[in-house]
């Protein structure tokens, strides 16, 4: 049995082709055409997936992900024919795992799919990865020090793990981003930088002088193999 994915889209032509094309390769696909039906679904059925249109009739892709994430992990991947790239950043803060722009190429929206699907099974598989008293539970998505809970974004928390799965490996601004969403650098990403600042403001002893996640300068940066 294929994996179920869950397409939230008001466009019954783009939705259709997709289903379509998403069957063909294995998965079981069920649509909804509004945001507040798509939640009814998820709520009483599982899916190992979520493809997820930003504009919607009703309540748009950033709430129903917003609403998602206050109870369910699922990989969501957002759809957005919007160019403003705040849309993006708050979806992504928001816990989408990815997005796509619309107009899409269906194998480029398998690819993406793949990718979130497989972060999703690694995490599942081994979901703790440990440095010290620094603790990362891929699965219940939290981040501990010393035993205290420390707030992330989910944006933050996947910048986060990209870091550790990566421990003691140089990796540019680039590289982190495709590791999160798979895809190149944007020019509003340089936000990343502030991004690290909030995590080390977290899970640092001292922000100041990071031990943890360290910068190369010109390089990007490195995240600490052994910690206390």
């Amino acid at each position: 049995m294929g994996e179920r994915i869950l397409l939230i889209d008001d466009d019954s032509r783009l939705a259709a082709m997709v289903s379509e094309y998403l069957a063909g390769a294995g998965y079981r696909v069920a649509t909804a055409a509004s945001g507040e039906t798509g939640l009814e679904r998820l709520a009483k059925e599982p899916y190992d997936a979520l493809v997820l249109d930003l504009s919607l009739p009703d309540i748009d892709g950033l709430e129903v992900c917003r609403r998602l994430r206050a109870r369910s992990d699922v990989p969501v991947l957002m759809l957005t024919a919007r160019g403003d790239a705040m849309d993006r950043i708050v979806g992504l803060e928001l816990g989408a795992d990815d997005y796509l722009p619309k107009p899409f190429e269906p194998r480029e929206l398998l690819a993406r799919l793949k990718a979130i699907l497989r972060r999703g099974k690694r995490a599942a598989k081994d979901p703790v990865l440990t440095f010290g008293r620094l603790e990362i539970d891929r699965g219940a998505r939290a981040v501990l020090v010393a035993g205290k809970e420390k707030p992330l974004t989910s944006f933050q928390f996947a910048l986060l793990v990209a870091l550790a799965e990566n421990a003691g490996r140089v990796l540019s601004r680039d590289a982190l981003m495709d590791l999160i969403r798979g895809e190149k650098l944007d020019a509003f990403d340089r936000s990343i930088d502030v991004h690290v600042s909030r995590i080390r403001a977290a899970i640092e002893d001292d922000p100041k002088k990071p031990r943890r996640i360290i910068t190369v300068r010109g390089a990007g940066y490195v995240f600490a193999r052994q910690q206390t």
